[in-house]
Protein backbone atom coordinates (compact mmCIF):
# COMPACT_ATOMS: atom_id res chain seq x y z
CA UNK A 1 0.00 0.00 0.00
CA UNK A 2 1.77 3.57 -0.65
CA UNK A 3 0.23 6.62 0.63
CA UNK A 4 0.58 10.01 -1.81
CA UNK A 5 0.82 13.62 -1.37
CA UNK A 6 -2.65 14.10 -2.51
CA UNK A 7 -4.18 11.65 -0.17
CA UNK A 8 -2.21 12.62 2.50
CA UNK A 9 -2.68 16.21 2.55
CA UNK A 10 -6.58 15.98 3.87
CA UNK A 11 -5.75 13.78 6.51
CA UNK A 12 -2.69 15.61 8.01
CA UNK A 13 -5.13 19.28 7.67
CA UNK A 14 -7.96 17.42 9.49
CA UNK A 15 -5.65 16.57 12.23
CA UNK A 16 -4.72 19.98 12.19
CA UNK A 17 -7.79 21.83 12.12
CA UNK A 18 -9.00 19.68 14.73
CA UNK A 19 -6.27 20.42 17.04
CA UNK A 20 -6.64 24.18 16.21
CA UNK A 21 -10.28 24.10 17.28
CA UNK A 22 -9.38 21.81 20.62
CA UNK A 23 -6.47 24.27 21.73
CA UNK A 24 -6.12 27.64 19.55
CA UNK A 25 -2.53 28.73 20.99
CA UNK A 26 -1.26 25.97 18.97
CA UNK A 27 -2.14 27.15 16.00
CA UNK A 28 1.01 28.97 14.85
CA UNK A 29 3.16 25.52 15.94
CA UNK A 30 0.30 23.52 13.72
CA UNK A 31 1.06 25.34 10.71
CA UNK A 32 4.51 25.07 10.78
CA UNK A 33 4.93 21.30 11.40
CA UNK A 34 2.04 21.36 8.94
CA UNK A 35 4.33 23.32 6.14
CA UNK A 36 7.53 21.88 7.07
CA UNK A 37 5.72 17.74 6.45
CA UNK A 38 3.83 18.60 3.47
CA UNK A 39 7.05 19.87 2.12
CA UNK A 40 9.36 17.25 3.45
CA UNK A 41 6.86 14.52 1.74
CA UNK A 42 6.73 16.78 -1.59
CA UNK A 43 10.76 16.72 -1.72
CA UNK A 44 10.45 13.25 -0.94
CA UNK A 45 8.18 12.73 -3.98
CA UNK A 46 10.15 14.24 -6.27
CA UNK A 47 13.38 12.66 -4.83
CA UNK A 48 12.46 9.26 -4.79
CA UNK A 49 11.54 9.40 -8.76
CA UNK A 50 15.31 10.07 -9.84
CA UNK A 51 17.06 7.16 -10.18
CA UNK A 52 20.70 7.26 -10.20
Amino acid sequence: MQIDVITLQPIVALIAGILILLMPRLLNFIVAIYLIFIGVVGLMGHMGGMHL
